[in-house]
């Protein structure tokens, strides 16, 4: 088998090869011309420090929880078109993106040791401008984080804790002029304004300081007669940016481009990392917003399985349901969708357990028995394909 040094040697494309911890130990020719990075400049470092990559609409991939490194860990392949990444002078390339785990056998990698190897195409072969300039990249879905032009900004070391929080409520407020009595009953419910007045000018002055050290502007944050904006068109936010995605995944499945829509759902499926500001779990003040997402995630998992069953590929639909049945297993239309796609997958006898799951769930959980539609689509199942199924 093939060593990670030799696939990135001879790949007739531009390629990387990462250890377990990021770093780059193998960066071919290919590579040296199409992001202008001698082997000598990368080999040793992050390779978040050496990319600066983005997929559709600007949602950065290296990131915190990065989607190649998590498949890396797991030993999967991974790929994805339309990625634009940062040349050294400064340009921006749109390239094709595919990778592979394999265990390398080099003498100085050791035993067993996992190495991802990453290949890049140049679809077009010329330099594009950068989606996201110098916004500042707001990471709302899952863990809350910042960062610009794809390089994290260390919150953890904020003088300050408060203005991260106020930071996080103009966020939810978006474009949204907020009164500084508003955010003053917000930071401080008990205590007397004028005193909390200048509390309040303090944290704003040290939030821009903490933004401005970053390397961006001070107009991130507008301040308007006695209210606070976080400008919309300062920032990337990830939760827009998924909410349109999936907005536009709908529009596509709506005129049966199947294949166009999924690749919108995909993209939004990757920026769903986990709840909105799960952090703040309890914060009455970002409750509606997380529901909110939650269920616009949902109806993107089951437009999914929608274009996944219209294209044929049933087993990657039942997959979806499943996924959504973990976030939700009260929700009866992917119970469904799910057994009409093991029915198609010639798995009667599993669509049959599933409706036995879901009716003892609801009956656990509610008192309640399934919708008609469920009984019926469950009867139908047992008509055609026999009771026999059922007894197994």
């Amino acid at each position: 088998m093939a060593t990670a040094s030799e696939l990135t040697e001879f790949s007739s494309d531009a390629a990387l090869a990462i250890d377990s911890e990021s770093r780059v130990v193998a960066w071919n020719h290919k590579a040296e011309q199409l992001f202008g990075y001698s082997a000598t400049e990368v080999v040793g470092k992050h390779c978040g420090d050496v990319l600066r990559t983005a997929l559709h609409q600007g949602a950065p991939l290296c990131v915190p929880d990065c989607e190649i490194f998590s498949c890396f860990l797991n030993r999967q392949p991974f790929g994805t078109d339309d990625c634009r990444i940062r040349r050294k002078d400064g340009g921006w390339l749109t390239v094709n993106i595919s990778s592979l785990a394999i265990s390398d056998q080099t003498p100085s990698a050791g035993d067993d040791l996992v190495v991802a190897v990453v290949f890049f195409r140049d679809p077009k072969n010329q330099p594009d401008s950068p989606p996201l300039g110098q916004k500042l990249q707001i990471f709302t879905l899952g863990r809350f984080c910042l960062a610009v032009a794809g390089q994290q900004i260390p919150t953890a070391k904020w003088h300050r804790k408060q203005a991260l929080t106020v930071l996080k409520y103009l966020v939810a407020q978006l474009d949204r002029p907020v009164h500084r009595e508003i955010l003053m009953e917000f930071l401080w419910p008990d205590d007397d304004q004028r005193r909390t007045w200048g509390r309040l000018k303090v944290i704003i002055h040290s939030l821009r300081q903490e933004l401005r050290a970053a390397g961006l502007s001070e107009d991130v944050i507008e301040t308007t007669n006695e209210s606070y904006t976080l400008r919309r068109e300062a920032v990337w936010v990830d939760s827009s940016v998924f909410e349109l995605s999936v907005a536009e995944g709908k529009a596509l499945q709506y005129q049966q481009q199947w294949d166009s829509a999924l690749l919108r759902y995909k993209h939004a499926r990757h920026l769903y990392k986990g709840d909105y500001l799960e952090e703040d779990v309890y914060a009455d003040w970002c409750m509606v917003q997380r529901e909110q997402l939650r269920e616009i995630f949902l109806s993107l998992l089951a437009g999914m399985a929608d274009c996944y069953g219209e294209l044929g590929h049933y087993s990657e639909a039942t997959q979806v349901c499943r996924t959504a049945l973990v976030i939700d297993p009260g929700r009866e239309s992917f119970y469904r969708a799910l057994m009409e796609h093991l029915v198609r997958l010639d798995r009667a006898d599993w669509a049959i357990a599933e409706y036995q799951k879901c009716q003892k769930f609801l009956k656990r959980e509610f008192d309640m028995e399934p919708m008609p539609e469920t009984e019926r689509l469950f009867r139908q199942i047992l008509k055609t394909h026999g009771r026999k199924k059922l007894d197994h």
